[in-house]
């Protein structure tokens, strides 16, 4: 067995470049020319860069914290509610069948999907802001998840097409590889659709009160709104030759954007748990910034509780 073992070793990354050259689009990032590491190490003889970022962020701490964050909703009693490692998942996966069908990097595009997310605040938009806010106030810099999610991507001595994906996944920086485009819109599409699925559950919101126009271009149901968006996006961007959606989905998808943020991430409920959020990280982050962290620590500390956890130390400081 050690023979055969070391025999499909010193054949993978030959038979590696070999698929990709035969079966990967032109536009595609080869696995073994990545940019690099920032520090040096051995390369695995039976996984691929991007495969070996994969795994490393499956195994990384952050990655684990996300089953305890929330997107909408504050440590919710239900069970089917999403959280950000829910999020992380179906992002990937849609994603990943976007690269597939438009035949570019799946390993590079899921490693990007599952590590966009790691420097989430807990609290989801709110916990963020809240975050933003007593950073600026107190040390004159900002807070942004996915420049945190970039120092944990770097701590962990990921690629640099990776590390590049998992920064600009949302801001104004647009990604260098297609791969990382398709995860910036898919990102999108999935929090825009599982969060109506979530903000109907709590009762928030009902799908008549739904933009109609929109609902009747993409689908009635999250399921339907999702495929419509993967087939626009797969279609215009192979004519295009690069990551695009048509201008009509496209605007549907931001006009229901809008309308969420309108009705559910900026509406009465999400101003309470918004209130909780505030309250909870400001009383975290005074009593550190009082006990005299440094600010590095106290934003690493915070940024990487979960719900539950935020909510207990608040309750223990009394």
């Amino acid at each position: 067995m050690p023979e055969l073992a070391g025999k499909v070793a010193d054949a993978f990354e030959a038979q590696v470049r070999e698929y990709e050259e035969q079966w990967l689009s032109p536009l595609a990032v080869r696995s073994y020319e990545t940019r690099g590491r920032l520090r040096e190490e051995d390369d695995c003889r039976l996984r691929t860069p991007f495969q070996r970022d994969r795994d490393r962020i499956l195994h990384s701490k952050p990655f684990r914290r996300l089953k305890g964050k929330t997107q909408v909703f504050i440590d919710p009693a239900g069970d089917h509610y999403r959280t950000r490692m829910t999020h992380t998942l179906e992002t990937t996966a849609i994603a990943r069948g976007v690269a597939r069908a438009l035949r570019l990097n799946e390993d590079l595009v899921e490693a990007i999907g599952l590590g966009h997310d790691m420097g989430h605040p807990p609290f989801g938009h709110a916990g963020e802001e809240a975050l933003d806010q007593a950073v600026q106030e107190h040390f004159g810099r900002r807070f942004r998840h996915n420049e945190h999610s970039l120092q944990i991507a770097e701590s962990l001595n990921l690629t640099a097409e990776v590390r590049d994906g998992i920064l600009t996944h949302t801001g104004e920086r647009e990604p260098a590889t297609l791969e990382g485009k398709i995860v910036r819109i898919v990102d999108r599409v999935a929090y825009i659709n599982h969060d109506i699925d979530d903000a109907v559950r709590f009762g928030i919101l009902a799908p008549e009160q739904l933009p109609q126009e929109e609902v009747t271009l993409l689908g009635a149901t999250g399921a339907r709104r999702i495929d419509r968006l993967v087939h626009d996006l797969v279609e215009s961007s192979q004519a295009a030759g690069d990551i695009v959606q048509s201008e009509e989905v496209g605007n549907a998808m931001l006009a229901l954007r809008a309308f969420m943020f309108e009705h559910v991430y900026l509406g009465p409920h999400a101003r309470l748990e918004q209130g909780r959020a505030r309250a909870a990280i400001r009383r975290i982050f005074d009593h550190l910034a009082a006990d005299g962290q440094e600010p590095e620590q106290i934003v690493d500390f915070i940024a990487g509780m979960t719900d539950r956890f935020a909510l207990t130390y608040v309750s223990e400081l009394g």
